[in-house]
């Protein structure tokens, strides 16, 4: 991982404008960061998308589960996190006798040991098969994986990704699917723009300290010498292309040096690193986006206010 983080940063930090991938906000320390983020009253998003697993839970298995589907299937999921939304997901498999077992993958050692931890406890007959891998590998890993397949992709993740890879990926995905195999994807969905903002900045910063915490990373593991005391977060959200963006900005000029690399990079004052996107949907894009990548919605869950969207795909 150190070296492929390497790359990206040499990489990423000699564009015009400058870039460094949200995947890699989550080292431990970001990780506990997010599971604060994701308790903050101002982050709707994951309180939404729980809402639509607690209480359409048996609707959301239905559409998973279509009348061709037979045998035992992998409940795979990318990006699981604590995996806090799929546990209602998965109380409510079990509770219908479904024969399944759940791979759960993330980027983060710290949080697949976790959530092991955690299924154990709750759930002692559960099969797990956890892995620790980035998106390439968990692709390549479902590609080769035998047998029915439910795939999920929440916490509007898929918005992560700029237009062109958004596509991609989801074809990614779609490749290894057969006709009754099912993918269900998190999309958070456009609302009063102010309400997105305070999303990505909330009032006790700890939004701006997870994605300050990336610079840290890089001191921490590749030996950079960033003062985080010149760097700010700065969000922003165009409520005409359903846009919301992140930024670390650096208050002076400057140059960091970066030991693994034995490079330095020269920063402006008030120039900026993109670290995230996060688009957010309207229905007929949902539905477009989809048929590009060869599939169709089988299913449509919102959340009883309309913020959030859990799509079932199938081919």
């Amino acid at each position: 991982m150190t070296n492929d983080f390497a790359r990206h940063v040499a990489e990423g930090l000699s564009r015009t404008p400058k870039t460094l991938s949200s995947m890699y906000f989550y080292d431990t320390k970001g990780s506990q960061l997010f599971q604060q983020i994701m308790a903050l009253p101002e982050y709707y998003p994951t309180r939404a998308e729980y809402g639509v697993f607690a209480a359409q839970g048996a609707a959301l298995v239905a559409a998973l589960s279509p009348p061709e589907a037979t045998g035992p299937f992998s409940l795979v999921e990318l990006g699981a996190g604590d995996g806090l939304k799929t546990k209602l997901l998965i109380k409510e498999l079990l509770a219908t006798g479904q024969d399944f077992s759940y791979v759960p993958v993330d980027i983060s050692p710290s949080a697949i040991d976790g959530l092991r931890d955690s299924l154990k406890q709750e759930f002692p007959p559960l099969r797990v098969e956890p892995l620790v891998a980035d998106y390439g590998a968990a692709l390549a890993a479902l590609a080769t994986r035998s047998g029915r397949k439910a795939v999920l992709f929440l916490g509007s993740n898929i918005g992560n990704f700029d237009p062109a890879g958004r596509g991609a990926f989801l074809a990614q995905l779609a490749a290894p699917l057969a006709p009754a195999d099912r993918l269900l994807v998190g999309f958070d969905l456009r609302k009063d723009p102010r309400r997105i903002r305070a999303a990505y900045d909330d009032a006790q910063g700890v939004t701006a300290a997870f994605n300050l915490n990336l610079l840290a990373r890089l001191n921490r593991e590749l030996g950079a010498d960033f003062d985080l005391t010149h760097w700010q977060h700065y969000p922003e959200y165009d409520p005409t292309t359903g846009a919301m963006r992140s930024f670390l900005v650096s208050t002076r000029a400057q140059t960091v040096r970066i030991a693994a690399l034995a490079q330095t990079f020269d920063f402006a004052a008030w120039e900026t690193i993109h670290t995230e996107n996060s688009l957010k949907f309207s229905p007929p894009q949902i539905t477009q986006l989809a048929a590009e990548a060869g599939l169709r919605v089988a299913g449509f869950f919102t959340d009883a206010d309309g913020d959030f969207a859990d799509v079932v795909l199938g081919l």
